[in-house]
């Protein structure tokens, strides 16, 4: 067929009935349409994409930077070349019909093999070859990549069921036609020069193609049929049609977010909105290391709370954007609620940065109850607002396309692990600034796929923000291995900074503002001893923390407190187990009360979990805290005296902490309290032989020392230490730890995936499965260790057999589809549970239709209450406005009890 003749009518009657999309009014899409209009969506992604991406990618397919564009495009809109397969033609009627009436046999044994991606995978190669002229494992790797697009890679063991049984020849020759005018119209120059693609480069592919499907397939922006006759002209229109589309979306075309140089006091400023704002030393030396990065780096930044790490971050993009052309900024934090304080703070920066219409997400499970993201999606807010929230990018899998994202470290970490689509966040990610915060906070089998999400990112082109309050040294080291670096880093006291790029590794030691003295106190673990010593002192005034490691302890020492709190005090209770949106309420009152603006109250106590121990802004005149990881311990301290304040109670002028079970010569029991099973018993038995020696803080500068004292194996516990509890911590928990470390950092090691492994064998040795809060086959591949968890939704069960949000609402029937009002306000209500008995009981009773037809519920399980108290058999709790989600305790689920 010569060039002219390329037309839609010009076809053979077999190739032009081929149909790859069918609607509920009987029309349907030709399968040669829907792979020009799939190429012409990539071809335009590409064409916004800046040209340091471009370059990268180019340059590992083997290719010209000028040719990339439309060779990607040609192979992206391949990938639903299987459709032209008997199994597949056969399952729409009209189609079916339609393949007949050509002459195209149906024969029974070839319409077993239905699967037209796994018909991609095993079809496409040879022909692949013989019109691109490329190496065979190249074409391999391409068709691997292609294929995916339903989101896994195919293994070696699968291919073999790809090709129809006795189809007959006219199937063979059809395709041929089909994939001749194809390449034809779309005739990619020149042929790749390299022999074969690596794992990330495949993932890159199938990443792009993905998208470019799920965004081809809409007939709201590409309406089914021929468009027009003339084959170029139809491709043209396409691409014409995939630019609205885009701009539909809201996918821009790169920008930097600064475009002029300016000074780090300025670009501060800016980033916070406070005119006149001057650099701290932490954020000049940072600045000073980025202006002289060369090529995409790592920026270690180890200091204490308070220093503006956060601000550095984003400066830290400004900066490494501008040199590297980076297409965004993610920032991963350790929960969805620190990943909530610091949106708001995004969005500050990128108001003062963005002069065009720039989109952000906030990235993990609970977005949707987020009021700013709302905010954000609302097409009536201002048309001066540059900000905004795509709802297309706000759907599952996709937020990470957004240029601009602030969630979960989890929802990077799906990008290395073989859940659907993992590749399409890992798509989103490269060439990105990536910010990793609070890295301190994980256990071994996470942090063992943060190591690999690293060696993915240093692949794909981005640059990293690593930040802690401080890090032992042999986490720190693991995470600068896993860079790459391949010298050892700079000794340098704390605070310190270190950045790796292609010049090598150089570091800075900072000063940091000192803190008020802590004096150090111990006392004993049970709950009456806590309340005795808050009660104590809050008879003097101010306001107190209590924070303590599991829901239940806060629960029984807010009763505690509540029996003998003098009049006139405030007595706030704040845990993960309230539904979703009282705890948003009573985070927003916590804020108020103990932030740094606000009506301050004279005599208040705040009962907390883990939940205050990081990212919110808060500041109290006393603390009491159970035993922690001497970390987090001294990240809890740090909400001591915070803020300047012009007065302090007499009483409570002296920063002071209490921890119980800290008491010198008596080991805390972690069984009873439950702390054995929050935190590793060995790291808390160092913790704690090594802190019952101190009465007095000062922070910073004893951070590190006693980090480092307490994470470094052999570094020895203190001389005085009794015989048998050295022994129980030097050998009975030591043994245990390094058993579960050795043992986490191997199952981080099976499930992850390699970037260096080979594409075409890598995905045979690793479980297919689905992400967590996801129902499907499969494995849960999941980014943290523990128990299983479940969402919760509690409902009011009615006289009338209706369910009601709250008392007093219309209701709801259970065995009917919700409206969209009463499933978001339900959704609103979620509990995060993990409680074995309870989660397989809620699993076995199954969903609701009312939760199975909605997308926001079909992933959550109901709770039915009647007065607050739990009808389901074998499930003994309860809600209380007052105290959240109750267990009923006994001594077999003590144990399950979560820590926050």
């Amino acid at each position: 067929m010569q060039l002219m003749g390329l037309r839609f009518s010009a076809l053979a009657a077999s190739a032009r009935v081929l149909w790859a999309k069918s609607a509920d009014n009987g029309a349907g899409h030709g399968l040669l349409a829907h792979l020009l209009d799939v190429a012409a969506v990539a071809e335009s992604i590409l064409e916004l994409e800046p040209e340091a991406s471009t370059t990268k990618i180019a340059q590992g397919l083997g290719l010209a930077p000028h040719q990339l564009g439309r060779w990607v495009a040609t192979l992206a809109g391949l990938h639903d070349y299987g459709k032209a397969i008997p199994g597949f033609q056969a399952k729409w009627p009209a189609g079916y019909a339609a393949n007949q009436a050509t002459g195209l046999p149906f024969n029974a044994r070839s319409l077993q093999c239905s699967n037209h991606s796994l018909a991609t995978a095993a079809l496409l190669g040879p022909p692949l070859q013989n019109l691109s002229g490329a190496e065979h494992p190249w074409c391999v790797h391409t068709v691997q990549a292609i294929s995916a697009h339903h989101g896994y890679h195919f293994t070696s063991s699968e291919l073999s069921f790809g090709k129809p049984l006795r189809e007959g020849e006219p199937w063979g020759e059809t395709r041929a036609q089909l994939l001749e005018v194809y390449w034809a119209v779309l005739a990619p120059q020149g042929r790749p020069s390299v022999a074969e693609l690596s794992l990330p480069q495949v993932n890159w592919l199938a990443g792009l193609t993905s998208v470019a499907d799920w965004i081809a397939s809409n007939p709201a922006w590409f309406p089914l049929g021929e468009r027009c006759d003339e084959l170029q002209a139809y491709y043209q229109g396409a691409k014409v049609l995939a630019h609205q589309a885009l701009g539909h979306i809201g996918w821009r075309a790169y920008r930097p977010l600064l475009t002029q140089p300016q000074g780090v006091d300025e670009l501060l400023a800016r980033i916070v909105q406070r005119p006149g704002l001057q650099a701290r030393a932490l954020q000049r030396a940072g600045d000073e290391l980025l202006l002289g990065a060369q090529g995409p780096a790592l920026l270690l930044v180890e200091a204490p709370m308070g220093e503006g790490k956060t601000e550095l971050a984003f400066l830290a993009h400004l900066r490494l954007q501008a040199a590297n052309q980076h297409r965004g900024l993610y920032v991963a934090l350790p929960t969805q609620a620190t990943g909530n304080a610091l949106f708001k703070r995004a969005e500050t920066f990128l108001r003062a940065f963005a002069t065009d219409q720039t989109d952000i997400q906030l990235v993990h499970g609970g977005a949707a109850m987020n009021e700013d993201l709302a905010a954000l999606q609302d097409v009536n807010r201002s048309p001066e607002d540059t900000l905004s929230a795509s709802e297309w990018f706000g759907q599952r899998r996709r937020p990470l396309l957004s240029p601009y994202g602030v969630g979960t470290v989890d929802q990077a970490l799906y990008a290395v692990l073989n859940v659907k689509h993992h590749f399409v966040r890992m798509w989103g990610l490269s060439n990105r600034v990536v910010v990793l915060d609070e890295v301190h906070a994980y256990d071994t089998y996470t942090l063992g796929l943060i190591t690999t999400l690293l060696r993915w990112l240093k692949v794909l082109g981005c640059s990293v923000v690593l930040m802690s309050a401080t890090l032992p040294r042999a986490r720190c080291r693991e995470l600068l291995d896993a860079w790459g670096l391949d010298q050892a880093p700079p000794e340098l006291p704390y605070p310190r900074l270190m950045l790796a790029d292609d010049a090598g590794v150089r570091g800075r030691h900072v000063a940091a503002r000192a803190l008020a003295p802590i004096t150090l106190t111990g006392l004993g673990s049970d709950i009456t001893d806590l309340a005795d010593v808050a009660l104590a002192q809050i008879a003097e005034g101010g306001c107190g923390a209590l924070i303590v490691n599991t829901v239940a302890r806060a629960q029984a020492l807010y009763q505690a407190l509540q029996a003998g709190l003098h009049e006139g005090t405030m007595l706030v209770l704040f845990h993960a187990r309230f539904p979703a949106d009282e705890r948003a309420v009573l985070e927003a009152r916590v804020l108020s009360l103990f932030g740094a603006t606000g009506q301050r109250p004279e005599r208040a106590l705040l009962v907390a979990t883990q939940v205050a121990e990081q990212s919110l802004d808060i500041d109290f005149d006393f603390m009491l805290s159970d035993l922690a990881p001497v970390d987090l311990l001294l990240q809890r301290a740090g909400r001591l005296h915070r803020h300047t304040r012009a007065q302090r109670p007499a009483a409570h002028r002296e920063a002071r902490l209490w921890v119980a079970g800290l008491l010198p010569g008596e080991f805390p029991e972690l069984n009873k309290t439950a702390w054995g099973f929050v935190y590793e018993p060995y790291i808390l038995g160092r913790t704690w032989a090594l802190l019952s020696q101190e009465t007095r803080l000062q922070l910073p500068q004893d951070i590190d020392r006693l980090v480092q004292a307490v994470y470094d194996m052999n570094q020895d516990l203190p001389e005085a230490l009794a015989i048998e509890i050295r022994d129980r911590i030097e050998v009975g928990e030591l043994g245990s730890y390094l058993a579960e470390t050795r043992t986490e950092r191997q199952q981080a090691c099976n499930i992850a995936l390699d970037p260096a492994a080979e594409a075409h064998l890598v995905y045979d040795g690793k479980p297919r499965g689905h992400e967590e809060d996801e129902s499907g086959l499969g494995l849960s591949n999941t980014t943290r260790l523990g128990p299983e968890s479940i969402t919760l939704i509690p409902v009011i069960v009615g006289a009338t057999g209706r369910w009601h949000v709250r008392e007093g609402d219309k209701g709801f029937d259970p065995e009917q589809a919700v409206d969209a009002s009463t499933a978001r306000a339900l959704y609103n209500r979620q509990i995060k549970l993990s409680r074995k008995g309870v989660v397989k009981r809620c699993q076995a009773q199954g969903v609701p239709v009312a939760f199975a037809s909605h997308a926001l519920l079909r992933h959550a399980y109901v709770l039915r209450l009647v007065q607050g108290q739990a009808v389901d058999p074998g499930l003994n709790l309860s809600l209380s406005p007052e105290l959240g989600l109750v267990f009923k305790e006994t001594e077999h689920n003590k144990t399950q009890e979560g820590a926050t």
